[in-house]
């Protein structure tokens, strides 16, 4: 190479060189100028951008200055064709990590908007599954489209199109078979973000399980339960099988206890100690107070008290704390109405023949002396 060649090269190298350090200069002042609004207004919006959104644009500001400067650099064709297609790709692979760190940008502001942490979350609860689900399969559907599009950068791609094209459908029969499990969950996630039967912090009972919903994939349901394990479903199973969800439309629910006591146990007393216990919980929600006869066999009578509380966690405690309590009241005031078994004896007639001779008879009774 001479002497013009090599100083073209450093002039082209050069400028490639400052227009990066520019893109990359100017990166650092827009995301500082955000930083600065984010601190002293304490906006969600500018906070979101600058921890979502700075990492992909670091790499598309610099690619942009260069993309712009390329046609005026004096550069081989080949070299140019392939920086050209280099960039391309870049851009590419950029703008679609933008577009999925943007949708994080919109979660951080549901999550603030609409917070689960609150008495009545139904609405959020609604927004933040659908919100998910959509935010799953676009995430999915901006990595095969950018995916796609840096294909059609390669001419290889292109002459291969057709070939492709003409046994699409030997290779879309046997995709369909192969990932139908990953399709139906696929489908079944979008029925459940459009229709709802299940919403994060659902209160359900799903495959004999008690629990709530604590994470909703494209693929798979988090079944956390009472006890923390955590069970995975996958996202069909809610579509195709029956299941119980207590908090579908609100997320009050009616507790309930049954007590097993005797006959003679007087129902006033026990109806005015439940409504006492209710009144002193702070488990109660104030609606239902009943206590009524149920049921009565043979042996003992069933007494139901119902009540209502917020949650299915304060109703289960709240069914606890009564029936202590309620216990509690009877055994220290009724210990007699508990339940019992009563024996009794048939009568037998019985004879004694005593000493003189003269035998008498007398009857024997299971019956206790009053």
């Amino acid at each position: 190479m001479s002497a013009t060649d090599w100083s073209i090269a450093a002039i082209n190298v050069g400028s490639a060189v400052g227009v990066i350090v520019a893109g990359l200069v100017t990166h650092a002042f827009v995301f500082m100028a955000l930083k600065r609004m984010a601190a002293r207004g304490h906006s969600l919006l500018e906070d979101a951008i600058t921890r979502h959104c700075a990492a992909p644009l670091r790499l598309i500001f610099p690619l942009l200055a260069l993309d712009i400067v390329m046609p005026s650099l004096n550069i081989h064709a080949a070299v140019d064709d392939l920086v050209q297609h280099l960039i391309a790709l870049l851009l590419i692979a950029g703008v679609a990590w933008l577009m999925i760190r943007v949708m994080l940008v919109a979660e951080d502001l549901l999550l603030e908007r609409f917070r689960l942490d609150v008495p009545d979350n139904l609405r959020a609860r609604r927004v933040r599954t659908q919100f998910e689900v959509f935010h799953r399969v676009a995430s999915a559907a901006v990595f095969v489209i950018a995916l796609g599009l840096a294909l059609t950068t390669f001419k290889w791609a292109t002459t291969l199109g057709g070939t492709v094209l003409a046994s699409a459908g030997i290779v879309g029969l046997a995709a369909s078979i192969t990932a139908r499990p990953t399709i139906e969950n696929l489908i079944a996630g979008l029925q459940i973000a459009l229709t709802e039967p299940i919403r994060l912090e659902d209160v359900v009972i799903a495959n004999g399980e008690w629990g709530q919903i604590e994470e909703i994939t494209t693929t798979y349901v988090v079944l956390r339960t009472w006890d923390l394990r955590r069970e995975i479903l996958p996202i069909s199973y809610f579509i195709q099988t029956p299941f119980e969800n207590w908090t579908r439309k609100n997320t009050d629910l009616m507790a309930y206890i049954y007590l097993y006591l005797d006959y003679t146990m007087p129902i006033e007393p026990l109806r005015l100690e439940l409504t006492r216990i209710l009144t002193n919980s702070p488990r109660w929600d104030k609606k239902v107070n009943v206590l009524q006869i149920s049921d009565a066999n043979e042996h003992a009578i069933q007494v139901r008290a119902l009540m209502s509380a917020s949650d299915s966690g304060a109703a289960w405690d709240l069914r606890c704390e009564v029936r202590e309590k309620l216990l509690e009241f009877i055994q220290q005031n009724y210990p007699q109405c508990l339940p019992r078994n009563r024996n009794e004896l048939p009568e037998i007639q019985a004879r004694v023949v005593p000493a003189d001779g003269n035998s008498r008879s007398f009857t024997v009774s299971g019956k206790p002396d009053h």
